[in-house]
């Protein structure tokens, strides 16, 4: 049988006892001895085995040793295979190269030298090995060889044909590959790309931050996503999905990246034109909002200002008549000049608003005791009060300093406070004003009170329900007057027990045209316009205004903070905001 790790000799010998002695022979050499007893029987041997060397006997009936080794050298299996002769009869030389002339490499004359015979053989033997490990490593070789042929035809398949774009870049974040595909979204050829030339078509705004990332990157062994814009020689702009490996040896060590990137320019510009078109329907929504207040605030001015005027018509008709006593006289008079007054309001409120919309509202400032001013609110309120059973609780600090404000506006702003808080307060309830210095804003929103009554001692006032707060101007805006003392502010604030603010509309409260209850048949009257009006007025000021409510039937607070002036002098020349 024929073994991976044996060479098969054939031993061809007519005479069974030379086939013997020859098996003794060579059976130290240890490889596999196959006999046979004619030229026939070899050649059959042939036809399914090769062999190292064959040991052929010349002399030998029906098929000699020459005939059969002619036989042998004709087939392209054996034709190279090593023949030695065996004889022990004819010795002269045309004999001999008789034997040579068919293909024999040695002519050995019986009896055989057993040392001569083994060495000859071991020879044949071992150059059949080594040309046996030369085939089979050549054969090794060669399907490698096909497996590398096969993987660069795939590699160069996939790169080539592959819907994304591939790239590689060594660990000195160079590029040493992309494939068409990836030079197609970039807008460059494969030898522009190598290198380092891929970042000179990134897109300018993006090149800082490309070469940002990689410079972080390229010695990491993560994967790596993000979004780079390129553009070509053209000027076009492709957004791309770029998505990065690390890649190791086989010895696990990294030795680059590799890379895809998408094409995602379709998506972006579909999120684009989404967002365009959210905000152009949130815009129009807006406008729709807006027109829709618009509509409900004329139809509220023509309910506000027809109620005054159809008493003020009612009873001019009946002083015409003169067919009025002094009593019902009197009383017409009196409901005139109410409704009168009444509607001068609602008509100086809209003026006050298109000054602020135009920016041609006007402050005369001067110094101002607030404490005075309060009291002068009082005594126009304290009526309105009276007349609901609402009990009006004051609490005016002493020793709060002058401000640097505009009297009459500042008395508006805390008219409209007191009123609206009247307004909306059901009788039997409280209303309460309370003026106090307080330190500047913390970080977290909250004031500190400063309590001059008590010593100086500090306290702090935290509020804790949902509250809407504007901002001051920055520091460098205000005028010299009102920059003396900017962490020092006299506090305003009017609480009440009545109806509350609504969660959801207490963002809003500042807003022109907005109301809680926008409808013509309210229960309370006004335009709206009144809030708006006085956080625009505290602004002007420099101030700030916070309204607070911890729901519906929990009643409000309003506070405004304005800051202090050193002295009344140094605000007294009138200014224009």
């Amino acid at each position: 049988m024929e073994s991976d790790s044996k060479a098969n000799i054939l031993l061809v010998d007519d005479h069974p006892e030379n086939l013997l002695v020859l098996e003794a022979l060579l059976e130290k050499l240890g490889q596999n001895l196959v006999k046979a007893n004619s030229g026939e029987e070899a050649l059959r041997c042939l036809l399914n085995q090769d062999f190292a060397v064959i040991l052929l006997d010349v002399q030998m009936p029906e098929m000699d040793g020459f005939e059969t080794a002619a036989l042998i050298r004709q087939r392209e299996r054996s034709r190279n295979t090593p023949i030695i002769f065996l004889t022990a009869f004819s010795t002269n030389d045309a004999f001999v190269f008789k034997g040579y002339g068919v293909g024999a490499v040695d002519y050995l004359l019986k009896p055989i030298d057993p040392v001569i015979l083994t060495s000859k053989v071991s020879v044949f033997v071992d150059l059949y090995q080594r040309t046996a490990e030369v085939k089979r490593q050549a054969a090794q070789l060669a399907a490698i060889n096909s497996e590398l042929r096969q993987s660069e035809e795939r590699f160069r398949s996939l790169g080539a044909c592959s819907p994304v774009g591939i790239f590689l870049l060594n660990m000195a974040g160079q590029c040493t590959y992309t494939n068409p595909r990836c030079q197609v979204i970039c807008g460059f050829t494969l030898t522009e790309s190598l290198g380092e030339g891929w970042i000179q078509f990134l897109h300018p705004d993006d090149r800082d931050r490309a070469i940002s990332d990689w410079k972080g990157v390229i010695f990491d062994q993560q994967e790596f996503s993000t979004e780079y814009r390129f553009q070509n020689a053209d000027g076009e702009v492709r957004w791309t999905y770029v998505r990065s490996a690390p890649m190791f040896s086989n010895d696990h060590e990294l030795i680059g990246h590799v890379g895809t990137i998408e094409d995602i320019t379709a998506r972006k510009e579909a999120e684009a034109m989404r967002e365009r078109l959210i905000r152009e329907q949130a815009a129009r929504q807006q406008a729709e909002t807006i027109n829709q207040m618009k509509d409900e605030f004329l139809a509220i001015v023509s309910h506000e200002l027809r109620t005054p005027l159809n008493a003020i018509l009612g009873w001019s008709k009946v002083l015409l008549t003169n067919r009025v006593d002094e009593t019902t006289k009197a009383r017409a008079l009196e409901t005139i000049e109410r409704n009168a007054r009444s509607q001068a309001k609602l008509i100086e409120d809209i003026l006050d608003v298109s000054r602020i919309i135009r920016g041609k509202l006007r402050l005369s400032l001067q110094a101002i005791d607030l404490t005075e001013l309060i009291e002068g609110v009082l005594e126009t309120t304290r009526p309105l009060a009276s007349s609901k059973e609402i009990q009006l609780q004051v609490d005016l600090s002493p020793n709060v300093p002058t401000i640097c404000g505009d009297p009459e506006r500042l008395q508006q702003v805390i008219w409209n406070l007191l009123s609206n808080a009247i307004k909306f307060t059901p009788s039997g309830g409280n209303v309460e004003i309370c003026l106090r210095q307080v330190t500047s804003a913390s970080s977290d929103g909250t004031w500190g009170t400063e309590d001059h009554t008590r010593e100086g001692i500090t306290e702090r006032d935290d509020h804790a329900a949902p509250m809407l707060m504007l901002q001051t101007l920055p520091t460098d805006k205000l005028p010299i007057a009102l920059m003396a003392h900017p962490s020092e502010y006299a506090q305003i604030q009017v609480r009440d027990t009545g109806v509350g603010i609504p969660a959801d509309f207490l963002p809003h409260v500042f807003e022109h045209f907005r109301q809680a209850d926008s409808t013509t048949t309210r229960s309370h009257g006004g335009l709206g316009l009144g809030l708006a009006i006085v956080r625009h007025l505290v602004e002007l000021h420099h101030g700030m205004i916070v309204a607070e409510s911890e729901g519906e039937g929990k009643g409000a607070t309003f506070t405004v903070n304005l800051p202090l002036t050193k002295s009344a002098i140094e605000a007294s020349m009138p200014s224009r905001v």
